[in-house]
C-alpha cells in the first residue's frame, strides 16, 4: 500500500484493555454484535483464546446493555425509514449487512412499516431527492432504478409511475425489462 502507513504489529489485548477497546468503538457509534467481534478479531489471538475473550466481553456488553442488537435494528430502522425514506426491502439487506440476525431483522421489520403507506413512503423519497415527473422512457427507467435501489417494490414503482401518466409503452418495456431481470437472478 504506497499512501499508508505500515501498521505495527501489536500483542494481542487482554480481556480488560479489549472490553475498553469496545467501549470506545461503540462510543464512536452504534454497532451491532457482529461489527463489534470484527474489530475485535485484529485485536485477539487465533484460535479458541481470542474467541472466549471476545464471546466474554460481548457478553459483558450485553450485560450492562452497551450491546443489543434488537435495539439497534429498532433505532436503525426508524432513523433510515424517517430520515433517508428507504423501504423496507432496503434497511433489511443493510441489517442483514451488518450482522444482525433474520428473527430480529423480521420483527422488527414487521413493527416499523406496519401502518407505513409504502408508496407514500416512496413518494417522501422521491421528493426529498427532488425528482420530477419522467418525461421521457429513458427518465422513467432511471426513477424506477432509484426507487429499487431505495428498497421499493416493483408494484409500488409502477403505481407511482401510472399516476404520474407516464407513457403506457414506456412503462410496458420497464414491466418486461424488469420480468427479464427478475428471471436472470
Amino acid at each position: 500500500m504506497p499512501f499508508g502507513r505500515a501498521k505495527k504489529q501489536s500483542e494481542p489485548l487482554e480481556e480488560t484493555a479489549l472490553y475498553e477497546y469496545a467501549i470506545k468503538a461503540l462510543g464512536r457509534r452504534m454497532r451491532t454484535v457482529a461489527e463489534i467481534k470484527r474489530l475485535m478479531r485484529a485485536r485477539v489471538e487465533q484460535g479458541e483464546a481470542g474467541e472466549a475473550k471476545m464471546d466474554a466481553v460481548v457478553a459483558r456488553l450485553k450485560e450492562q446493555r452497551y450491546l443489543n442488537d434488537a435495539g439497534y435494528a429498532q433505532d436503525y430502522a426508524r432513523l433510515r425509514q424517517e430520515n433517508a425514506s428507504f423501504g423496507k426491502r432496503r434497511v433489511k439487506q443493510d441489517l442483514m449487512m451488518k450482522g444482525v440476525e433474520t428473527e430480529v431483522i423480521a420483527k422488527t421489520l414487521d413493527a416499523a412499516y406496519e401502518g407505513v403507506s409504502e408508496e407514500e413512503l416512496a413518494r417522501r423519497h422521491l421528493e426529498r431527492k427532488g425528482i420530477r415527473k419522467p418525461s421521457n422512457e429513458k427518465e422513467a427507467a432511471r426513477v424506477m432504478r432509484m426507487l429499487m435501489r431505495a428498497g421499493f417494490s416493483t408494484g409500488v414503482i409502477f403505481r407511482i409511475l401510472k399516476k404520474w401518466d407516464v407513457d403506457e409503452d414506456a412503462l410496458a418495456a420497464l414491466e418486461t425489462s424488469d420480468a427479464e431481470d427478475r428471471d436472470d437472478s
